[in-house]
């Protein structure tokens, strides 16, 4: 999946994570990223995919960024909404993961402590939750090709863009 994304434009500057960042990020937030995480964001960095569609979220982010993690929890506590899906995953559950990205129509990527490697989805518009798979790269596949969320699309361009400059 990886290898098929490409730069919106060669010159555009990447906004990358080092190898230490996201292994900070581990440890603080006691869990291993799902496989191609590390891939992800040392290689491409923060930005979108698909034009405006995935964004995976880099260290800084999740711990305190945009919708970082702790404010996402208190935010899921507050609004839950997946009743439909608890037997894919409980609100308990939920309430442990921890946030990894998200779609530009609002859709959030999670991932639980137990189960690193499968990331789930709450979609904005369902109160259904969704496995997008095992690892980043099969999960973004799904998020692009499924067209569970959004219609099916093959762009796999990639804009980069720095949520740090965004908050100042």
């Amino acid at each position: 999946m990886f290898d098929k994304i490409s730069l919106i434009n060669d010159a555009a500057k990447l906004f990358l994570s080092s190898e230490s960042e996201v292994d900070e990020a581990e440890v603080k937030l006691g869990i291993c990223f799902p496989s191609g995480y590390r891939e992800y964001v040392t290689r491409f960095g923060e930005g979108i995919l698909g034009g405006t569609y995935v964004r995976i979220y880099p260290p800084h982010r999740i711990l305190s960024g945009i919708n970082n993690n702790e404010e996402w929890r208190q935010r899921i506590m507050q609004y839950w909404f997946w009743d439909n899906g608890r037997d894919t995953l409980s609100k308990e559950t939920a309430l442990e993961s921890i946030i990894i990205g998200d779609t530009y129509d609002g859709d959030e990527l999670i991932v639980h402590a137990s189960h690193p490697e499968r990331i789930h989805v709450l979609p904005r518009y369902s109160e259904d939750i969704h496995i997008a798979g095992n690892g980043l790269a099969e999960a973004m596949e799904w998020l692009c090709s499924s067209g569970v969320l959004t219609e099916a699309f093959d762009d796999r361009i990639f804009e980069p863009f720095d949520s740090r400059a965004q908050r100042s």
